[in-house]
């Protein structure tokens, strides 16, 4: 009798674990036992898979896309992988300076979606050809923030993937621009507002409020302290905004150990000029937008992009909404009506600024401890 019990605890033990929804942490591509990123299951085994891939020395997409994995699986029961950048000699340590290597990109081969968020990156060949083979196929593609200028490769990193580059202007001529123009609709350009002085307000733009990806989003809903980003008007081929950014003044003073430098969402004044003197607002960037792609060699795709989008814009609700809009949107799903962004766990994002090398070395910040 007590060992059917025994076996009966366990085998319940065994049911309830699976049945909660706590990320599982990933296992290295070799099959060994490294923890290398993190998976948090769907609904069922029908779910969709969303692949979400950090890596960025400022914005702290190491913060924010785990967030937005919980919430898009907790509250609307996708599959989510989160990959991060590693130095390839320390896996499962998170180091967001180390630029060349990002394990799991693999996990691309399955995925429905993929959701960039990565800067100035140069990952080895091998890495790079699941993102080129997922692209090919013509998958959709989200792009937060620095994904417009996702990767760099130059003469010290030669790669076959070169043309990606942020700034190619190569023989590829379909390619000038790299990723982020080609497949996003736009690369680098500038600090349109200025950087850690003046804030974000997303503008519903003309036309786009019937929109899905405008779906329970008002003017003023969208906020983050990141600053607009400068792009070339008109955006190219079929791109249509979804958003524009108001550059919005810093109502008190600055502040470098505040989470948004002294800026808050409640500033109302909107700005004139920025710290070179460039007239603002007038005509005011798109920060969000959709479009088609088509890579070389490849079938057609749809993206979604928002330059809006570090660890601490997602504190502001109608900021997670709008990306988990444009996620629903290019997966060609029923974008809900008002969808629950609520934040899952504790969250404390820290603030968006470059940290050196000592830094991450000292912190040994474990994948395993971002769940």
């Amino acid at each position: 009798m007590i060992r059917i019990l025994a076996c009966f605890f366990v085998c319940w033990s065994l049911l309830a674990c699976r049945n909660q929804q706590k990320p599982d942490v990933g296992r290295a591509d070799t099959g060994s036992a490294t923890d290398k990123w993190l998976v948090f299951e769907g609904a069922d085994t029908a779910s969709k898979h969303i692949v979400l891939i950090s890596g960025d020395e400022e914005y702290r997409s190491e913060e924010a896309l785990p967030q937005l994995a919980k919430i898009l699986s907790e509250r609307h029961g996708f599959k989510c992988t989160v990959l991060f950048a590693q130095d390839s000699l320390q896996p499962g340590i998170i180091n967001a300076n180390y630029g060349g290597n990002i394990f799991g990109l693999h996990t691309l081969g399955q995925a429905d979606l993929m959701v960039l968020f990565t800067r100035f990156r140069a990952l080895p060949d091998e890495q790079m050809q699941h993102i080129d083979n997922y692209l090919k196929n013509g998958k959709p593609v989200v792009g937060i923030r620095t994904a417009t200028h996702a990767f760099n490769f130059d003469d010290a990193t030669p790669s076959a993937y070169a043309h990606y580059s942020y700034n190619y202007k190569g023989d590829k001529t379909a390619w000038e621009g790299g990723f982020g123009r080609l497949v996003l609709g736009e690369t680098w350009i500038n600090h349109h507002g200025s950087h850690k002085h003046q804030s974000t307000r997303g503008m519903v733009a003309e036309g786009a409020s019937s929109h899905p990806v405008t779906n329970g989003i008002e003017d003023g809903d969208v906020w983050g302290s990141t600053d607009v980003y400068g792009v070339r008007l008109p955006l190219p081929g079929d791109a249509r905004p979804i958003l524009l950014g108001r550059v919005m003044d810093r109502n008190g003073s600055f502040d470098e150990n505040d989470l948004f430098y002294g800026m808050k969402p409640t500033d109302d004044r909107a700005a004139m000029v920025n710290d070179k003197g460039v007239a603002l607002n007038d005509p005011m960037m798109p920060v969000a937008w959709v479009k088609s792609y088509q890579v070389p060699g490849g079938v057609a795709g749809k993206a979604f992009t928002s330059t809006v989008g570090s660890s601490s814009d997602l504190l502001t609700e109608g900021t997670r909404r709008l990306l988990v809009n444009g996620i629903f949107w290019a997966l060609d799903m029923e974008v809900p009506a008002r969808a629950d962004v609520r934040l899952v766990g504790t969250y404390h994002p820290t603030k968006f600024e470059f940290r050196d090398d000592a830094y991450w070395k000292e912190r040994q910040l474990r994948i395993a401890d971002v769940k």
